[in-house]
């Protein structure tokens, strides 16, 4: 088996199993502890443990993505040392952003855990933290997502240009990431999410995967190893 197919295949399961680890955070673990009325300050503590395994597997999911971009550096950079250092950076920068959204996230469970203890007394107060601690994990979350687009577009950009998978698969992740990029943009400028626009990653995502785990990456013969930037 050649070096492009046996990292593609590794990068394709690594993408897939970030994409299950964060569909089981937002949709099975913490998603409905927020999401569920009367919201996380009343459910959190009851979900202790599901909030503390939803950071464990959050923090993993960012450790993913560096993983992806330490695999692919010796493929990336015969082409471009600019771009496997860029994607290697963005996903560092990454990490350290989901570590700061999940410490968001606990501070979110320790107030509900003071709520729960504290009963009735000093309701408004709870309310006013409430918004306060909801809204540092709200923006430590959207901003997490902007710089994962920024990565996604190195990662896409460098398959399409080099053309290490089909180039229509490629080009479909692009306009898939900037759709993204657009949604979770959004509430910066004092709008709601669209979450349609998220959709087409998600398929992107899981068609790239499945290609890199049957087909691996492209065997190319760069020129001149490393001169490209």
């Amino acid at each position: 088996m050649s070096a492009e197919k046996r990292i593609g295949r590794t990068l394709g399961v690594l993408l897939l199993a970030q994409m299950t680890a964060a569909f089981v955070v937002n949709s099975l673990l913490l998603g409905p502890v927020i999401t569920t009325p009367p919201g996380y300050m009343a459910n959190a503590a009851a979900s202790s443990l599901q909030v503390s395994l939803s950071v464990v597997l959050g923090l993993a999911t960012g450790a993913m993505s560096l993983g992806m971009a330490i695999v692919a550096m010796p493929v990336f950079r015969q082409y471009s040392q600019a771009i496997a250092t860029w994607f290697v950076a963005l996903s560092a920068v990454g990490l350290a952003l989901t570590a700061v959204e999940n410490m968001t996230v606990m501070s979110m469970l320790s107030l509900s855990k003071a709520y729960a203890t504290a009963g009735a007394d000093n309701a408004a107060l709870f309310e006013v933290l409430r918004g306060v601690v909801g809204s540092a994990r709200n923006w430590a979350h959207y901003i997490n997502l902007t710089i994962s687009g920024g990565m996604l577009l190195v990662l896409y950009g460098a398959l399409f240009r080099f053309a290490l998978v089909p180039r229509v698969l490629a080009g479909f992740g692009l306009a898939a990431v900037l759709l993204q990029l657009v949604a979770v943009t959004l509430p910066l400028f004092g709008q709601k999410i669209v979450f349609l626009l998220l959709m087409p990653l998600a398929l992107a995502h899981l068609l790239l995967a499945l290609w890199l785990i049957v087909k691996g990456l492209a065997t190319q013969s760069p020129a001149t190893p490393g001169a490209m930037t």
